[in-house]
């Protein structure tokens, strides 16, 4: 696969950094939340601010600013700009 180098989890990118989403990894009601949040493959998502350690993560898409958990975080897949 070409590209895949560029693909991190959510809480691996730094404040500020731009990405779309590529994936999510789980199950069906876990995308269901997400989708419902606006948050679906091919949305651009920009980290606002990432706490340290176990905190949350801080994001905005489409406007609107988010918290998600780091482990809601960690498995929503994204690919950088």
């Amino acid at each position: 696969m070409t590209g895949t180098e560029k693909n991190k989890s959510l809480i691996e990118l730094e404040d500020g950094q731009v990405a779309t989403i590529v994936s999510i990894t789980g199950g069906k009601m876990l995308i269901k939340r997400l989708a419902d949040l606006g948050l679906t493959n091919g949305t651009e998502i920009k980290v606002l601010r990432r706490t340290l350690f176990a905190g949350p993560v801080q994001v905005e898409a489409f406007g609107s600013k988010l918290v998600l958990g780091r482990g809601l975080a960690s498995k929503i897949i994204v690919s950088l700009k």
